[in-house]
């Protein structure tokens, strides 16, 4: 399916944050006027170092301030004569725009030398992006259209985050459901672009580091290798993507979304590239809404490169996860998972792929249906 180009429009709101508009379609032209009266964004964000695990921890208690779902005052609803909202539109397709509550704010700088200082303000960026101006529906149900402006949201995104000064990372994600800690129900999703690379993302350059130093190339694209050829953890594939449930998962059900061809992030992909992942991730969606009785609660988020250093290391990959098996029986993590960090998994990755390799998709995906027949059968 070929899709038109998206159409961006910037503007700033009455606070001074920034609001991007990304429409289906090319051409549209919006004025953009934020009438209400608000007082400027204070962060007080901090950022303490904790030389015990050579990690850095957010804080920002003003965030509890931030205003809980409530569907008659939506912020993410489009506004109307008498409901100004964070988004001053009559409808829109996709619109990003800075936190009000942000955990990182921008400063002159990144982090610097934690030996230097145990204790800095928090920079970096906290983006908003709400994935249409219809409340009652998510992402997963949305027209592939709509994925398609999604993705090319992410992508300008990075590029443009990638691109600040202070910047180290930057993370794409969502929480989608109120049981897996989403404060709104507004299908919607945010992106961190933070001034450091993230702990996780670290030991995973860390592994990329040194799988290099041993010869043996990209980490990613021989844990790709290997899931092709095992063949019974193989969700879904297409042309250029491949969905598997990972070898050691921690979750119930977790799915890695690998792209096929080893590329930093969603801003190097190709237009090709693009439009096959519009399908293949709507399809990983719609899968997460089906394999049980009902859509389970789930977290995404894309690892990319960091936005400068070893970039090379990096390969562009989505993992969607969910703490339950079924909508009621959520996975409880113990002081052993989360104060140790070892996770135990009650949950096969075999057989989880195989449920989700058999939910309704509805169309059906974008796969290579024979070969992937052939793949799990292995």
């Amino acid at each position: 399916m070929t899709l038109p180009p998206h159409h961006k429009t910037s503007a700033t709101l009455a606070d001074g944050r920034e609001i991007h508009f990304y429409d289906d379609q090319a051409g549209r032209r919006r004025e953009v006027v934020d009438t209400r009266a608000l007082p400027p964004v204070e962060s007080g964000s901090e950022l303490r170092w904790d030389p015990t695990v050579e990690e850095w921890v957010v804080m920002a208690a003003h965030r509890k301030a931030r205003p809980a779902d409530a569907a008659a005052h939506c912020p993410l609803c489009p506004s109307t004569p008498g409901a100004a909202t964070e988004i001053p539109a009559h409808d829109y397709d996709v619109a990003v725009f800075e936190n009000r509550y942000p955990a990182l704010r921008s400063t002159d700088g990144g982090p610097g030398d934690p030996g230097a200082a145990l204790a800095m303000p928090a920079g970096g960026r906290c983006e908003v992006m709400a994935f249409g101006s219809e409340h009652e529906t998510s992402l997963a149900r949305m027209t592939e259209q709509r994925v398609r402006t999604v993705i090319e949201a992410w992508a300008d995104r990075t590029r443009e985050l990638n691109a600040l000064p202070e910047v180290e990372q930057v993370v794409c994600f969502e929480n989608r459901g109120s049981e897996i800690g989403a404060t709104l129900a507004h299908p919607h999703g945010q992106i961190y672009a933070y001034p450091f690379v993230p702990s996780r993302f670290e030991r995973m350059q860390r592994a990329a580091r040194h799988a290099h130093a041993r010869g043996t190339g990209c980490v990613f694209c021989s844990v790709l290798k290997t899931e092709l050829a095992a063949g019974h953890r193989i969700v879904a594939r297409s042309r250029h993507w491949t969905s598997f449930v990972p070898h050691a998962a921690r979750w119930p059900y977790e799915v890695h979304l690998y792209a096929n061809r080893h590329v930093p992030d969603l801003a190097a992909l190709t237009e090709e590239e693009r439009a096959d992942l519009t399908g293949s991730y709507r399809s990983l969606l719609r899968r997460f809404e089906t394999v049980a009785e009902a859509p389970l609660p789930y977290m995404a988020l894309w690892i990319q490169a960091p936005a400068r250093g070893e970039r090379e290391l990096g390969h562009l990959h989505a993992q969607v996860f969910s703490d339950r098996a079924t909508p009621l029986k959520p996975k409880r993590l113990a002081a052993g998972e989360l104060g140790a960090g070892t996770f135990i998994s009650e949950v096969e990755p075999e057989r989880a792929a195989a449920a989700l390799r058999a939910a309704e998709t509805w169309p059906a995906a974008p796969e290579f249906a024979g070969e992937l027949v052939g793949v799990a059968a292995r």
